[in-house]
């Protein structure tokens, strides 16, 4: 299912033209119209899916596949030092277009937000806290 309203629907099927750089029948992998890196790319599945928790099983089966694959060729041709895989869902967790997609980040060695693209800061839970969330959880 397509979403006609969603601008990643329209990028990932070919509506609006793209810098691809890899297409299969699930997806499509363009790079970033404003990267953070040279190279920043994102995987597109062409069936709309708002985040990971719609996801269909057999197409989050592809894509991390995917980006491995990615991101091997893209180290290789790019030289990068490191490599961020990213993907966001919800928009506390940084989501803005809600489309799932899936961030390729290529790293280099002196670059000025080679940090990293979201920097963490944590909540210093006691362990009490930590082993409650996880009886929780299982």
């Amino acid at each position: 299912m397509k979403d006609e309203n969603c601008i990643f629907c329209k990028l990932a099927n070919g509506d609006i033209p793209t810098n691809s750089i890899y297409e299969d029948e699930d997806f499509k992998v363009i790079l970033d119209a404003d990267p953070v890196s040279k190279g920043h790319a994102l995987i597109l599945p062409k069936q709309h899916y708002a985040n990971i928790y719609e996801l269909d099983d057999k197409v989050a089966a592809k894509i991390y596949p995917l980006a491995k694959k990615m991101a091997t060729k893209m180290t290789e041709i790019l030289g990068c030092d490191g490599f961020n895989i990213l993907q966001n869902n919800g928009e506390a967790a940084g989501q803005s277009v809600f489309h799932l997609h899936m961030h390729l980040i290529p790293r280099y060695v002196g670059a000025p937000n080679n940090k990293g693209l979201i920097e963490f800061t944590h909540p210093g839970l006691t362990e009490e806290e930590i082993q409650d969330i996880c009886k929780k959880l299982q």
